[in-house]
Order: C-alpha cells, then structure tokens, then sequence
C-alpha cells in the first residue's frame, strides 16, 4: 500500500475555502498538519517563503496546491 505523502494546510480561521479544504481533508481520513498565519508568526514566516499570496496553500509532499482544487486533489490524494 502507498504511503500517504506529508500533507500541510496554510491557512485562516475566517477563509471558507480553507474550511472547505480541511473538510474535504478530513472526510477522506487523510492526515494533515494545519498552520494558522493569522496566530502562529513561524507559519507566516514559512507562508511567505513560499512566496504565496492568498490562503489555503496545501502542500502534499513536494507537491504545491494553492486554492481549493477538488480536481488536482483528487489526482492527488485519491
């Protein structure tokens, strides 16, 4: 069986397609770790060196995924 790769959630409280995301996510059963830019300075610190511009920023092992792209997840995550 494929190990799933690490999956990790930039994002905010008030973002609703960021809480589509996660809950697409956790439907799934899909483990993730979720960063809150808003509340949490490291996480900024480490969305902007991503060079991103708007939240959610998915990152699924080496793979980017900015927005909520249920197509490109799909491919992805299965």
């Amino acid at each position: 069986m494929a190990r799933t790769p690490r999956i990790t959630l930039y994002s905010t409280r008030r973002c609703p397609h960021c809480r589509q995301l996660k809950a697409w996510l956790q439907q799934r059963g899909l483990r993730f770790q979720e960063f809150d830019i808003e509340t949490n300075r490291r996480a900024f610190k480490a969305f902007q060196r991503l060079g991103a511009r708007g939240v959610p920023v998915l990152l699924v092992g080496e793979q980017r995924i900015d927005g909520f792209d249920r197509q490109r997840l799909q491919r992805l995550l299965g």
